[in-house]
């Protein structure tokens, strides 16, 4: 008799841990998975899905403004929160149920509870007081929003988790972070006819893109309506007789709203897990220290996704849990390559970008040549909207290899997923060049460009 009761013990049921605990069935293991949430993880049931579908709502207002330039004459649309709200939360729910259904089919085991680590091959199910020993366990619990740092007042505002369950649509709202979800969250409600103020603590907004694509949209967004008020920390939300919360900035006048929505971060979810009574290793904020095969410091126990704060991204974490799998139960050991990963920042306008941003080019060594195109889209020159799409390529001066592409404008996710394929094959300007251009669109300047300038830098 085995002294295991599971080949692989999966604690998280979102993208990366479903993905592991299918791939390792399907090689034969037996598998177990534990989720004290909603089975689909932070991407399906309260992150990229749900966030799409604000974000697809929010540019019917656009769209509406557009079409008089074309010829259609519309009555004034009229927005329904609650319409919006709960058609995605249903279909959020549908999803959920896909996810459970995939688990049943490859027979892997359900536990709707949490689970919490006692050894290198025991977890213990904390609502029944069952022990499972595994053979193998894999940490896929994912990260939370965090204050960061907490602030006084904090409980007056709420994270990305509770924004899209708002029982009526603000009239002001208040977003306080510069990052990717910040501004997703600020462009849309904004679409959708809220006041919204960004308030950020550093000099611009999306630290880490590239220089280019963070100031252009910056600039698209203020036209939008949105006001930044950046270099300015917030130092306490207080709540007012009225229910307004009112934020106070340091060096700054305070700002009203009907809500205040923190994004200023997340951390990896190991708290109260027993990792480290395990001997497994963290981060300085918690993540699961792991080798390039997803391992931790001990043996038996590996971890993928956000808890280990590598690249928190759900196509990675699907990537590394499908590595692990194979690695572990199937006899064909590989791992997730990290060093090209393409993404996009759905705001609208929306960032797609794949590859080093100029900055990290010049720092990591590299002599450049850079190509830029901006211009207006063929749709805007009819609609009359001031929308522009801009366009970044990042070549090695010395062996034409394209480092990186950075757009700013519609469908630039869309355009990106396809232009990710050739860096990732290593592509050169040159390759670019001899491709051929398909007209009339908007991809077809990143095989037009001709003209380059060296970095500044």
């Amino acid at each position: 008799m085995s002294a295991f009761d599971v080949d692989l013990f999966v604690i998280g049921a979102g993208s990366g841990g479903t993905r592991a605990a299918r791939i390792a069935a399907g090689h034969g293991a037996s598998v177990a998975i534990a989720e004290e949430d909603r089975i689909g993880g932070t991407c399906v049931i309260r992150g990229c899905v749900p966030k799409k579908l604000f974000v697809y709502a929010s540019r019917f207002a656009d769209e509406f403004e557009d079409a008089a330039g074309f010829g259609w004459k519309l009555g004034k649309p009229e927005f329904d929160w609650p319409t919006l709200r709960d058609a995605v939360a249903n279909e959020v729910g549908r999803l959920s149920g896909l996810y459970r259904k995939g688990l049943e089919a490859a027979l892997v085991q359900i536990h709707e509870e949490r689970a919490v680590i006692e050894g290198a091959h025991t977890v213990r199910l904390q609502r029944s007081g069952k022990p499972v020993r595994a053979r193998h366990i894999l940490v896929a619990t994912g990260g939370y929003p965090a204050f960061d740092p907490p602030i006084p007042g904090g409980e007056y505002g709420i994270s990305s988790n509770e924004i899209f369950h708002l029982p009526e649509l603000p009239r002001r709202l208040l977003v306080v972070g510069g990052g990717y979800i910040a501004l997703e969250f600020a462009s849309l409600f904004a679409r959708l006819g809220v006041a919204v103020t960004v308030l950020h603590r550093g000099d611009n907004v999306l630290r880490g893109f590239d220089e280019d694509i963070r100031t252009r949209l910056r600039e698209a967004l203020a036209h939008a309506g949105i006001t930044f008020r950046l270099g300015c920390a917030i130092d306490r939300i207080e709540l007012l007789a009225d229910g307004t919360r009112r934020a106070h900035c340091a060096g700054g006048e305070p700002i009203d709203a009907d809500v205040v929505l923190v994004a200023t971060g997340r951390r990896p979810n190991t708290t109260g897990l027993g990792l480290e009574a395990a001997g497994v290793k963290l981060g300085p904020i918690g993540q699961v220290l792991v080798d390039e095969g997803s391992a931790s410091s001990v043996p038996s126990i590996h971890a993928v996704g956000d808890v280990t704060n590598r690249i928190n991204l759900t196509p990675v974490a699907i990537r590394e849990g499908h590595a692990f799998a194979d690695s572990t139960f199937g006899g064909k050991p590989w791992t997730t390559d990290h060093s090209i990963v393409a993404s996009a920042v759905f705001t609208t306008p929306e960032i797609g970008t794949v590859g080093l941003t100029e900055q990290q080019a010049v720092a990591a060594g590299h002599e450049l040549r850079v190509f830029e195109a901006g211009f207006r889209p063929m749709k805007a020159t009819i609609s009359g909207r001031q929308e522009r799409i801009y366009m970044k390529l990042v070549v090695d001066a010395k062996t034409d290899r394209m480092l990186g592409v950075h757009i700013l404008g519609h469908d630039a996710g869309e355009i990106i997923q396809a232009v990710a394929i050739a860096v990732t094959m290593g592509a050169t300007k040159a390759d670019f060049d001899r491709t051929l251009a398909l007209h009339p669109s908007a991809a077809e300047e990143l095989v037009t460009m001709r003209t380059a300038r060296k970095s500044a830098l």
